[in-house]
């Protein structure tokens, strides 16, 4: 991946300070970037401490790690026979994250197994790029790193790990599978995103300099600003989205809760995959059913677990779902007598995709208030966009409602609060932004007047990333 070191460190501090600042408890932050292929050469690119006192962020590579530059190479900490487990080496091999939340009992920590010094509580997290992305048709060509036993890794997997973020927390505020976690598994997306097109962004600045070194330092300072708008709107608003779903989560919840007989997503998804997994053995070799089955299996799990809107999870069931089960019923008889109740299942999970958005069941749940009967759902059922900064105000002043009772009410609040801050610095970044890229499409300085309405500014020039 084509990165430039400075802009690499610039992202990865952008995303430690993000983390740091929505997560009280975690107090360090570290971004090791993996690559290129196949010696897949792990890095220290910067670490981030927060000072507890001042609140304050120390960056840099104070301590002596051989995974400070030159880094280790995939040869030295991969998995194998007689030698210790890295953390490093779980994430990158299978692209899954390591959570430590108990040090005493922690498989992979180096010096704990070295010398029986125990460390802290930390949670690493794989930064995933998909391949076909990354490498286009060149993704067939690739050489992968081998495993101990001599198998090549990720050669059937659609990712590539680039990067591996790992947080650091105090003593027993974090578990597996917690909603920290689930912050850092976010925003790891997120950076992904953010170094794919910062790749593309290099490769695309690289060859414009074999062509022309015309007008440099003004595509300097367009590309300056361009990408700090980008970093900004690539996780800023997808993080408010984020909380606003975990609103959505405990309205379904209470929902539940309240009303006797109201379906739950997961529930019918976990069924029929329960049917699923209770016939695949009659298939009898044919692998592209039992490959279609797999695959709708884990797009069913996918779904039951993400807190999506509405429409988006209608989206998901007509894409990812409903077509690989008329698939495996029109073209296998091994389901044919659990047809009708994969259809009546079906039918059902449509109306529980709809349940939170359902006045009538609102006005049954007499225990809450009216006022956050009325505003709670209108609120968690909204898709936040950078037009949308006055929602944040509503759905503050909800969480500061003393009879709305959710958990995680106040560290909820303070994201919220954090993410708009940083949200309504964009406007003013932007219109700077816009200013210069007038100024380099007309040839002035970029202090000669305003730009014109309508004159394309950074929405014609980036693609319009909101």
């Amino acid at each position: 991946m084509i990165i430039s070191h400075d802009l690499l460190e610039k992202t990865c501090k952008n995303m430690i300070e993000t983390i740091l600042f929505c997560l009280d408890h975690a107090t360090k932050g570290t971004i090791y970037r993996i690559g290129p292929m196949p010696e897949l050469r792990s890095v220290r690119i910067t670490s981030g401490v927060r000072n507890e006192i001042t609140g304050s962020i120390h960056w840099g590579l104070p301590e002596t790690s051989d995974y400070n530059p030159p880094g280790k190479t995939w040869e030295q900490y991969r998995d194998r026979p007689g030698h210790v487990l890295e953390a490093m080496g779980w994430c990158v091999e299978r692209q899954m994250s390591w959570t430590a939340d108990n040090p005493y009992e922690d498989l992979r920590s180096v010096r704990k197994q070295l010398i029986g010094e125990v460390e802290d509580c930390h949670h690493m997290e794989p930064v995933l790029v998909k391949k076909a992305d990354l490498y286009g048709e060149g993704a067939s060509r690739l050489e992968y790193p081998i495993a101990w036993n001599g198998a090549p890794i990720w050669k059937d997997t659609e990712y590539v790990v680039v990067a591996v973020i790992k947080i650091h927390f105090r003593p027993n505020t974090i578990r597996r599978g917690d909603r920290s976690t689930k912050v850092i598994k976010k925003l790891s997306r997120m950076l992904g995103t953010e170094m794919f097109s910062n790749h593309l962004r290099e490769t695309l600045f690289q060859a414009r300099e074999e062509l022309t070194n015309q007008r440099f330092q003004s595509c300097n300072a367009l590309a300056h600003e361009l990408r700090n708008t980008l970093v900004k709107l690539s996780f800023i608003f997808s993080a408010i989205n984020a909380e606003i779903s975990y609103l959505r989560e405990q309205w379904e919840a209470e929902l539940r809760k309240s009303v006797a007989g109201l379906e739950d997503k997961a529930a019918i998804l976990g069924r029929l995959n329960m049917l699923i997994l209770g016939r695949m053995h009659e298939l009898n070799g044919r692998a592209d059913m039992a490959q279609l089955s797999s695959e709708l299996m884990s797009d069913q799990e996918e779904l039951a677990q993400l807190p999506l809107l509405p429409e988006q999870s209608e989206q998901w069931l007509q894409h990812k779902i409903l077509w690989k089960w008329e698939r495996l019923l029109s073209q296998s008889d091994v389901w044919r007598q659990e047809e009708k109740e994969v259809h009546g299942l079906l039918e059902r999970l449509k109306r529980a995709l709809w349940i939170g958005t359902d006045p009538s069941l609102a006005e049954r749940m007499l225990h809450i208030p009216e006022d956050i009967r009325v505003l709670w759902p209108k609120l968690a059922y909204t898709e936040f966009s950078p037009e949308k900064i006055p929602l944040l105000d509503d759905i503050l002043k909800l969480l500061e409602h003393p009879q709305l009772t959710i958990p995680h009410k106040r560290q909820t609040q303070k994201i919220l609060s954090s993410l708009k801050a940083l949200a309504e610095t964009i406007p003013d970044v932007e219109k700077r932004a816009n200013k210069i890229l007038f100024s380099l499409k007309n040839g002035n300085t970029a202090d000669e007047g305003e730009v014109p309405p309508g004159d394309g500014g950074m929405e014609a020039a980036a693609g319009n990333p909101r």
